[in-house]
């Protein structure tokens, strides 16, 4: 399987007795498991804080990454580590077990959001995520800087209200096309597709390639039969990670006319989380509106 680690949760020991841990000379370290949380935790922490995001190359599948040295400083160092669990960034479980790490305050995006191991772990594309992943990163600023308290609620405030834009869109493509089906090469965008309200088809398939396994005949069969026969209006594709099994579909999905969309589950340099996820769905949108889309 592509992700093997266990999701763990604990918030201890943020505030020392003698001293609030932001009032230190010392700038407060947050380290991110992925980019879009780094992205999040500087947008709510604000100037006073050093973020260092590990995974953060849109241009490199971040399936393959492997931790060094310097990841592991890195979480040594930190005193709030976000970390997304549900089986994909299991190196750093393992970083914080075995490096001595001092962190104060862990952030488990996956139990925050009640997910499961074995559950689709891209979770950044619900949109419920980033709201409780910056309510929990707020509360613990707070509990470690009681005094700081006003601006990082201001910025709390500030973050979710910038939000609007991306939910506003979400509501306006589930008006056009709740129950449309769409299929995809794995499940990189499933849960921005269900609360579009897409039909997703081709399941099992997207499974197979993201737990690095052969897809069935039966399913790779049924799934280029969609494709040919536009019994699906659009097709979504991870364009950071592929496989060969994924790039012939992407072959045939073009060749049939069918829309394509690609996404990707690394922000991409330049845009912040909330234009990078208002931008795809902008994208979505044109493709599902379409004059070529299948009927």
């Amino acid at each position: 399987m592509r992700h093997q680690w266990m999701a763990t949760l604990f918030v201890a020991g943020l505030a020392c007795a003698a001293l609030p841990a932001f009032a230190r000379a010392k700038t407060v370290e947050i380290v991110a498991g992925e980019n879009f949380y780094g992205d999040v935790a500087q947008q709510i922490a604000g100037p006073g804080a050093h973020v260092t995001a590990i995974l953060s190359n849109p241009d490199t599948d971040p399936h393959l990454f492997e931790a060094d040295p310097s990841t592991a400083r890195a979480m040594a160092g930190a005193d709030i580590v976000i970390e997304n669990g549900a089986d994909y960034d299991p190196w750093m479980a393992k970083l914080l077990q075995v490096g001595g790490s001092k962190t104060q305050a862990l952030i488990v995006v996956s139990e925050l959001t009640h997910r499961q191991t074995g559950a689709n772990p891209h979770l950044w594309w619900d949109p419920a995520t980033m709201p409780a992943v910056a309510r929990a990163l707020t509360d613990a600023l707070v509990k470690a800087d009681p005094a700081g308290k006003a601006q990082y609620e201001q910025r709390l405030a500030t973050f979710l209200a910038s939000l609007k834009p991306v939910h506003d869109k979400i509501a306006a493509l589930r008006a056009h096309y709740a129950g449309e089906p769409v299929t995809a090469t794995e499940p990189v965008f499933g849960y921005m597709a269900a609360a579009i309200g897409l039909r997703m088809r081709n399941e099992r398939f997207q499974l197979a390639v993201m737990n690095d396994t052969e897809p069935s005949a039966a399913d790779t069969a049924a799934y280029e039969t969609d494709l040919k026969d536009h019994r699906v209006r659009l097709f979504i594709y991870n364009s950071q990670a592929s496989d060969s099994a994924a790039e012939r579909l992407l072959g045939i999905a073009k060749a049939s006319g069918v829309p394509v969309i690609g996404v990707t589950e690394t922000e991409p340099v330049g845009p912040n989380f909330q234009t990078w996820q208002l931008s795809t769905l902008n994208r979505l949108g044109d493709a599902l509106g379409s004059e070529t889309a299948a009927k």
